[in-house]
């Protein structure tokens, strides 16, 4: 069942974490609809119509189940089929405000129902173009009140006798998204305590003999001294490991919280609904290999019953907790103790990860394995963390997001309190679609992941090793305050790889300074020489070696200390001792302190002594990279969050109807005909340069002497539907003088191009400044992605771009402008001094507040921008709409 809005009936959590359906409501609720006013106490009844009147139920329920029409929209909330709470708004024929009542079924307040369904009402409404809705109250009916005022939104009441009227505005800010992650988050960590903290668990599919998935994880539950309650269940065992077995879950003395499913594909289905009936809270299914149609069953039977599901296809989860100790994975040993959370997609890099985390000596708080991700993924796992009270740093390896932009507004808060970190899986587009715009073409995976990462503050690394080699610093180690690292060597050409190893990463080596120099000298060796490197030679002893590290920790201008060592027999204090000398008393040192032992087996290891740890790297690349990834953690953290700022001039509506009249004419979606196209800008005041159309010689003519400049000088393009690359297609003239030359350039684009053209674009000559490039894409995933960079013909060549997901804050909108290479070129590194940056900026808020209004535009092109001290220009703009419907990506609903 579908609404008019084209949203599908959705489940979402409410506060203490089961679940509810959420639908538009069908004439054959009627009886259901009547049945939740009846049960209501006569109180109730009489708060909600004012009345006690037994007509009131019957008249709510005609109302609410009768024929939709304009204005009205009534959704439903319903618990294993019945109806639990309503609600509904009505314009009344004023298409911008509605008034909206709300009900919830006795002995179900207080547990988020009533809330839930206004959130899912405030989408829909703004989708209708509703901007606020008003309610009339009893002033002693402090529930409903109560739930008005704590939505987020700013709400205005006026007293009128007995009753309030609240008026709520639908204005979508920070404030409001605020209060729906925070109460997403609650519920979200209320229904994953039967999966991550169960007070009883059971395996089904644990066979009698070795060998089995089943058996495997329920020997780990019990070696692992899972501290709670622990069955089997398999028809033809009374016991397994000693541990007690029934024939069937319902058969249980005690309903589980945990139900880990381990048999046949084919019985998955059966055994999620049995589970479900028997009023089992959360499933792990470790079986792989389910067709489409197992699959469906199995989600369908979690969202029904209101359990939480982890896998299908997935190694398990664990809990590390000493009061619980729940092992339910199948990997080769047990997980350490401690305060990393991982999640991942891949069975075989959960292996590795616990694996590398163990050698580390890096303790686990919880591990899950999200297999093939029907349900729990990473964005669940980031909240459990965040509330969890043990973990402190977060590990996550996800080859795809189901709501990136709901993930991203969780991570950027979460990365506040603990790193973390991320295993770029899924990089590379081997797939990639033939693009036709520039946008589309630069628009590739790894940009759109590298912006959600970047804007979110996660770090992102390329591989489980590089993975290791980062949490191995942030774990032991306090941020750097920059990117500034000193080097100290006993071998000169460990600290040349070292030096070049920074530079590469990112990290800037600064000159000691005479008195630093001066200092260093007075502890080395004779022979040393102070630089940086520091050469401290091969007869440095673990006291010199100590000594040095801490005056340059104390150097205002080091933000950390390499020390690559290589094993000599010079003198007696090298090798373990001076390794020591670095561990002893780092948990004390302001700054980070890392080694290179070229010599080391293991690619990183934590040196751990009396008093502390450093991490110890076999190349010194790992240990720059592992550097670079803390220093810019470090400069993210010290930037206050960014806002999206207000801008003037954006017409919104117009846009609306700008866009809804094309798709009106063209339901399949296409691009935009110049004129069009310069009137959606125009609704969101992007500067273009000037110009006409004309679609005979003489119209031509008479534009160019209207448009010409003070050097008379016109640019004549071609058009056609479908045209995209006019310079690839040689359909620009530039430079025309006279009208003669503006002739002959139609006249030969006519000819060449018969049959096809429609007209011609004439503007002026655009005066010199630097091209750039600026467009938008929107990802059916992602939401829309910005990109900037250097721009004209070879744009895609040089491939010099950035970018950012929309909506843009003022920071993204400066990172966006700094990072491609050509950035030096708009602070007038030529001498021609800077461009126009505060129009750039401009241009880049402007072009992203276009794309988060309209979920149409699939594809916006700016090519070439041009940037001169005095300006920012659009000189040619394309771009595409196709017919979607508006998507709300921070509405709560599971997946």
């Amino acid at each position: 069942m579908t609404d008019t809005h084209g949203r599908p009936p959705v489940h979402a959590l409410l506060v203490d974490g089961t679940t509810v359906r959420i639908r538009p409501v069908a004439r054959s609720d009627h009886e259901q609809v009547r049945g939740l006013y009846e049960e209501m106490s006569p109180e109730n009844l009489r708060l909600r119509f004012f009345t006690t009147s037994g007509r009131s139920a019957e008249l709510a329920a005609d109302r609410a189940c009768a024929a939709p029409h304009p204005g009205y929209h009534a959704l439903l909330a319903e618990r294993a089929g019945q109806v639990i709470g309503l609600a509904e708004y009505d314009t009344g024929g004023n298409g911008t405000e509605a008034e909206i009542s709300i009900a919830v079924g006795d002995g179900l307040h207080h547990r988020g129902v009533g809330t839930l369904l206004v959130e899912h009402l405030v989408s829909a409404a703004r989708a209708d173009g509703v901007t606020a809705f008003t309610a009339d109250a009893l002033s002693e009916n402090r529930e409903v009140l109560t739930l008005f005022a704590d939505l987020g939104l700013r709400t205005t009441r006026r007293f009128e006798g007995p009753e309030v009227r609240c008026t709520i505005a639908l204005d979508e800010d920070d404030g409001y998204l605020s209060a729906v992650e925070e109460r997403g988050r609650a519920a979200d960590v209320a229904s994953l305590r039967p999966l991550l903290r169960p007070d009883t668990v059971a395996v089904a599919g644990a066979g009698r003999t070795p060998g089995s998935v089943g058996r495997a994880i329920l020997h780990h539950l019990k070696e692992g001294g899972f501290t709670r309650r622990l069955f089997a269940v398999n028809p033809a065992a009374s016991s397994i490991l000693g541990v007690p077995s029934y024939a069937s879950v319902s058969a249980l003395p005690k309903t589980p919280d945990l139900v880990v499913v381990a048999v046949p594909a084919t019985a998955v289905p059966a055994t999620a609904e049995e589970c479900g009936k028997a009023g089992v809270r959360a499933l792990l299914v470790v079986t792989a290999g389910l067709d489409g149609q197992q699959a469906q069953a199995l989600l369908a039977a979690c969202r029904t019953h209101g359990m939480r599901l982890v896998g299908p296809n997935c190694l398990g989860i664990s809990n590390t907790d000493p009061a619980l100790n729940l092992d339910a994975t199948f990997a080769a040993g047990h997980p350490r103790p401690g305060t990393a959370g991982v999640a991942v997609q891949s069975g075989g890099v959960g292996i590795a990860l616990l694996d590398g985390m163990s050698r580390l000596g890096i303790g686990v708080s919880s591990f899950v394995s999200l297999g093939d991700k029907f349900d729990v993924s990473g964005n669940d796992m980031l909240q459990w963390w965040e509330s969890d009270g043990r973990t402190d740093i977060a590990l996550l390896h996800l080859e795809s997001f189901g709501s990136p932009r709901a993930f991203s507004r969780t991570a950027r808060r979460v990365t506040r309190r603990m790193p973390v970190l991320t295993v770029d899986a899924g990089r590379t587009d081997a797939g990639r679609r033939a693009a036709a715009s520039h946008t589309a073409a630069a628009a590739t995976r790894t940009m759109t992941r590298s912006a959600l990462f970047t804007q979110a503050g996660i770090t992102a690394t390329r591989s489980v090793g590089e993975l290791l080699e980062a949490a191995a610093l942030l774990h032991s180690q306090p941020l750097p305050a920059g990117s500034r690292v000193a080097i100290l060597t006993n071998a000169g050409g460990a600290g040349v790889l070292a030096a070049d190893a920074c530079a590469e990463a990112g990290l800037t080596l600064p000159v000691p300074t005479p008195e630093l120099v001066d200092d260093l000298l007075a502890q080395l060796p004779d022979g040393a020489a102070v630089g940086n490197p520091v050469d401290a030679t091969a007869a440095v002893s673990e006291e010199q070696l100590g000594a040095c590290v801490d005056r340059i920790m104390r150097h205002s201008d080091v933000d950390a200390v390499l020390v690559a060592l290589v094993p000599t027999a010079v003198a007696a204090a090298t090798g373990d001792n001076l390794v020591r000398s670095l561990t002893r008393g780092s948990a004390q040192r302001p700054k980070p302190v890392v080694a290179v032992r070229l010599e080391q087996a293991l690619p990183v290891e934590l040196l751990t002594a009396t008093g502390g740890a450093v991490p110890s790297y076999a190349e010194p690349q790992a240990a720059a990279r592992a550097l670079a990834h803390a220093a810019r953690r470090a400069a993210w953290l010290a930037r206050p969050a960014g806002t999206v700022p207000a801008l003037d001039g954006v017409d919104t509506d117009r846009a609306h109807s700008v866009v809804e009249t094309y798709l009106e004419k063209h339901p399949d979606g296409g691009w935009l005909d110049p004129k069009v196209c310069a009137e959606l800008l125009d609704c969101y005041g992007i500067p273009q340069l000037p110009w006409a159309w004309a679609d005979t010689e003489d119209r031509a003519v008479l534009a160019a002497e209207r448009l010409r400049g003070a050097d008379g000088r016109v640019v004549m393009k071609g058009h056609w539907p479908g045209l995209l690359h006019k310079s690839v297609q040689h359909a620009v003239h530039l430079d025309l003088r006279g009208d003669a030359q503006v002739r002959a350039a139609f006249r030969d684009l006519e000819t060449r191009f018969a049959g096809l053209l429609t007209g011609v674009v004439v503007q002026p000559l655009a005066q010199r400044g630097t091209e750039l490039f600026a467009g938008v894409v929107q990802d059916e995933v992602f939401g829309p992605l910005v990109l900037f960079g250097l721009g004209g013909t070879a744009t895609e060549v040089l491939a010099d771009h950035a970018a950012r997901l929309a909506p843009l804050t003022d920071h993204d909108v400066h990172d966006l402008i700094t990072a491609p290479r050509c950035a030096p070129l708009l602070f007038g590194a030529q001498g021609g001094g800077p461009v126009d940056l505060e129009g750039l900026e401009q241009l880049l808020l402007r072009l992203s507040r276009m794309a988060s209004d309209l979920p149409q535009l699939a594809e916006a092109d700016f090519n070439p921008v041009l940037a001169t001290p005095g300006g920012v220009t659009v000189l040619d703009a394309r771009v595409r709409l196709l017919p979607r419907r508006p998507h709300d990506p921070y509405l709560r609903r599971l997946r």
